[in-house]
């Protein structure tokens, strides 16, 4: 069941990210929504790995923000390009 709350954490932290990401976001909900899940997937994942968070329990709202945000600007530049 964590991993059905992380992704609805990530699915709302995309939609939060693409907001408070400054400039134009030209990804569509559906791409931003899925960046959201993956930024909060990631960041579950890279704190169960450096002993952040035990086994099953996902990250805070707030560091799924952050990576949803570090996944939208890593997005901006690769779609530039």
């Amino acid at each position: 069941m964590s991993i059905v709350w992380t992704i609805l954490i990530g699915f709302v932290a995309g939609l939060l990210a693409r907001a408070l990401k400054p400039g134009d976001d030209s990804a569509g909900f559906i791409v931003t929504t899925l960046i959201g899940i993956a930024g909060s997937l990631g960041v579950t994942y890279l704190g169960q790995a450096m002993g952040w968070y035990t086994a099953g329990q996902g990250a805070g709202f707030l560091a799924s923000v952050v990576g949803a945000i570090v996944l939208l600007f890593i997005w901006g530049m690769v779609k530039r390009k």
